[in-house]
């Protein structure tokens, strides 16, 4: 029988092109790695299902690499017994030599991200005094995609490099020699400037996930870093997008560069007849019931006087920007309402003077002497 077989295999084969035994060749060999992969994973999870919770997580992160890595095995053992002319055979090791460049910088990706997200399983940044884990977050988290689009170039140069027809391109990506390289690298200019903004920001740390920052008139949060732009949530939910090349070019406001905590600002005007003193020791009192502050920063100031009122500044300390700003509201509602209640004639308030009845007459009759004599002369 298995001579039989043997004879129909090579009368189907013998007859059918060598393109299509090919195809079917490398159809099988994937539908055979897939199965291989599948049982082989369950196999493992089965394994360390109860011991290593850590190579279980492992295996997931990685099953669609490994499945990958299987397929490409597979394929490059069969198309070694492939009927293959010395052409076709010189296109598919090209074929293979770029997919197995992609392979590795998979992988170099993926061991990226693996040893940075176990790093970073150390630090929160969801707790107040979050500095230290914010400044290690941000840092990780920039240096991963510079190192993610540097694997990605170097993988692309080195597979367009196994090619013969466009091989200057790849050579160019990494000299950058040529006219290829020229324009590839005249093209690739805002993406190289966001890429080494990006390596000067996660040396330096100019900015940090989580900081309250203040750009173009705009105040938020960094909510998120990328290889080219940072997302800043403003503080009514939209959301301003600004490349890396920006925070290195020009100047902004950081009001969490060192610490979280923040010194917020109210602005009152009030009447001179103010009691400063009595507001000052309310706004002592007051702060001591406002679970926001930080019990560090409580002042009130007379910071101006125009010709009708002065101008009063309190400042009040909190442990986070977003605390800053409720108490902020707090406070001055609290001192307003204190103003009005207590001392209501020292609200702003515009004066007029009305002269007594003597003095209108006197005046009037002054008036009169200047006409008669005026007449008198005429």
């Amino acid at each position: 029988m298995s001579e039989n077989f043997i004879g129909w295999l090579s009368y189907v084969t013998g007859w059918a092109p060598a393109w299509s035994i090919t195809a079917t060749m490398l159809v099988a060999a994937a539908i055979a790695a897939v199965v291989i992969h599948g049982v082989a994973l369950r196999i493992l999870t089965a394994a360390f299902s109860r011991r290593a919770i850590y190579v279980q997580t492992l295996l997931r992160r990685t099953c669609r690499l490994t499945r990958v890595i299987t397929i490409f095995a597979a394929c490059a053992l069969v198309l070694q017994a492939a009927p293959l002319s010395e052409e076709a055979r010189s296109l598919w090791s090209s074929v293979l030599g770029a997919v197995l460049f992609a392979i590795a910088g998979w992988i170099a990706i993926s061991a990226v991200h693996i040893a940075s997200d176990v790093y970073l399983a150390r630090f929160r940044i969801d707790v107040a005094d979050n500095l230290r884990a914010r400044k290690h977050v941000t840092q990780i988290r920039i240096l991963r995609r510079v190192a993610d689009t540097t694997i990605v170039l170097l993988s692309l140069g080195a597979g367009l490099m196994t090619f013969e027809s466009v091989r200057q391109y790849g050579v160019s990506i990494f000299a950058s020699a040529g006219a290829a390289g020229l324009v590839l690298g005249f093209a690739a200019r805002p993406v190289l400037e966001n890429l080494i903004a990006g390596i000067q920001i996660a040396v330096t740390q100019p900015i940090r996930i989580d900081d309250a920052v203040v750009i173009e008139g705009e105040w938020g949060w960094i909510e998120e870093i990328t290889g080219t732009y940072v997302v800043i949530r403003i503080w009514d939910w939209r959301r301003l997008v600004v490349p890396l090349s920006y925070f290195i070019q020009n100047p902004f406001t950081n009001w969490t560069r060192e610490s979280a905590s923040i010194i917020g600002t109210v602005f009152l005007h009030a009447d001179y007849t103010l009691p400063v003193e009595e507001l000052r020791a309310y706004l002592t009192e007051l702060v001591k019931e406002q679970p926001l502050w930080d019990g560090k920063v409580a002042v009130v100031q007379v910071t101006d006087a125009t010709e009708r009122t002065i101008e009063i500044r309190a400042l009040v300390s909190a442990r986070t920007s977003p605390e800053a700003w409720d108490l902020r509201c707090n406070v001055r509602e609290k001192l307003v309402a204190w103003i009005r209640e207590n001392r209501p004639a020292s609200l702003p308030q515009v004066r007029s003077s009305a002269m007594d009845d003597g003095r209108m007459r006197a005046d009037g009759a002054i008036g009169d002497a200047v006409m008669e004599n005026a007449d008198d002369m005429n």
